[in-house]
């Protein structure tokens, strides 16, 4: 990707790109190339892809097959019964492990001098993690496709209606667009990209295991039940239910786009500073 693909307006050699006066036009034509780009380092290792099209499937196979037969008999039916929870919770849970990406994907650019050359041309920064949130978020739609294709092949029953299945994906990429600004975050702020993964393993393996993503949480003990109340995995989770289920889902809807607004607020600002100061 040359500069030329990326030049937005008129600029002295070495003018720094923040002097810069860049239209909205420019910035999407910016956002659009380096979105260009990113498909083309996932063509170049498709291998990349095998958290979106591979994790869905082994997921669902695993916690159907292997947990299925006692919490769907706890549940009041089998694994077709269990099938019916899981699924929308794994909704949930694919969306922020495909979130961590992004921050790997920050802090390779950074550790491999791509920045370096993203200063050398007359574009918006911000058109960086913007690009980023794009592609992660097709990523997403791609793992959830995945997810639920593998399912109705296995047994699983749409009890609602379809647009309450489309409004389900399309919630679990909002609240996973939120999250990945903890992730830009945590990939500007480490060094490696392995201290990036290590660190999303330690944040997310208590929030995805204290939620009602594979289990009723009415079995839990009263001090897990409160922090499962409160995890906004579990919002995410009871949110998808119901409205894959054509059940009542306003309250656990808004919950979870209070804590996807709230989440983005909070951590943003400090991302986007800390990407400033890193470039």
């Amino acid at each position: 990707m040359s500069a030329a693909t990326l030049h937005a307006d008129p600029a002295a050699p070495g003018r720094p790109a923040d002097d810069v006066r860049i239209g909205l036009r420019g910035n999407l034509r910016h956002i659009g190339a380096l979105v260009r780009r990113n498909l083309l380092q996932i063509k170049q290792d498709p291998e990349s892809m095998f958290d979106a099209v591979l994790l869905p499937i082994v997921f669902v196979l695993l916690f159907t097959y292997v947990f299925g037969g006692s919490v769907g008999a706890s549940l009041g039916g089998g694994r077709e019964e269990y099938l019916k929870y899981i699924v929308p919770g794994l909704m949930a849970m694919m969306s922020v492990n495909i979130a961590t990406a992004v921050g790997v994907g920050m802090n390779d650019d950074f550790r491999k001098g791509v920045m370096d050359r993203f200063r050398t041309m007359p574009i918006s920064k911000y058109s960086v993690i913007v690009a980023k949130i794009v592609v992660e978020v097709g990523r997403m739609l791609i793992a959830s496709a995945i997810l639920l294709a593998f399912s109705f092949l296995i047994g699983f029953e749409l009890e609602g209606p379809v647009l309450g299945l489309l409004a389900s994906v399309a919630l679990a990429a909002v609240f996973g667009s939120a999250i990945m600004w903890i992730f830009i975050l945590l990939g500007l702020s480490l060094k490696t990209s392995q201290a990036v993964q290590g660190m999303g393993f330690l944040v997310l393996m208590p929030l995805q295991f204290g939620s009602s993503i594979f289990a009723p949480p009415t079995t839990m003990p009263g001090w897990l039940q409160t922090f499962t109340d409160y995890n906004p995995l579990s919002n995410m989770a009871d949110a998808a239910r119901a409205l894959m289920s054509g059940g009542s889902a306003a309250h656990s809807v808004w919950l979870t786009l209070a804590w996807s607004a709230g989440i983005t607020v909070a951590v943003a600002p400090f991302a986007v500073a800390k990407f400033r100061k890193k470039t």
